[in-house]
């Protein structure tokens, strides 16, 4: 067990033939007392702080076993918000490429249904065209003929006509009479 400075004040020497000098002795004890004391509580105080500091290094131990767990927990959870990240991206380019597929499709087929409708008027026009030009032709053919000199030809006045007009009347009203007769 260490001394304390009580031991060292309390210690008795046992005096011999010339001893050394009491006064002298007591002087240096004094001082080892002193430097002594001063030593424990520096000893006391550094074993504080030494207690103090290793509290505070468990504290930050357990501080740094938090983080890192937190640390690979953000990893983990980074990790899965990737993951799930590309799954939704495959399923949206998955459902562009239907949606696109479907807008192709649709597109041709309106395509396909316009080209048939294009060649269904061609068809149509082909033969509004053969018979408009046949009809024009017809008209052409009429206008070419013979008849209409034959028409020119007729030189028949007016008095002629209004007297072959009379004519007609007179032998109508007979058939009236003649009509009248029979009923």
């Amino acid at each position: 067990m260490p001394l304390s400075p009580l031991d060292i004040h309390n210690k008795e020497f046992t005096r011999g033939f010339r001893g050394y000098a009491e006064d002298e002795v007591n002087e240096f004890l004094d001082q080892i007392i002193k430097d002594y004391e001063i030593i424990l509580r520096e000893k006391k105080e550094l074993e504080e702080k030494v207690k103090s500091m290793t509290e505070q290094m468990n504290r930050y131990n357990i501080l740094e076993e938090t983080l890192q767990k937190s640390i690979i927990v953000a990893q983990e959870a980074a990790e899965e918000v990737r993951r799930n990240s590309q799954q939704e991206a495959k399923l949206i380019i998955k459902e562009a490429e239907k949606n696109a597929d479907r807008i192709v499709n649709d597109a041709l087929g309106k395509a396909r249904k316009i080209a048939i409708e294009i060649d269904e008027l061609k068809k149509q026009s082909k033969v509004f065209r053969n018979r408009f030009k046949m009809l024009v032709e017809a008209q052409l053919d009429l206008l070419n003929t013979d008849d209409w000199d034959h028409l020119m030809e007729y030189d028949i006045g007016l008095t002629e006509i209004q007297n072959h007009g009379r004519n007609e009347q007179d032998d109508f009203e007979l058939s009236k009479e003649e009509l009248n007769n029979l009923l």
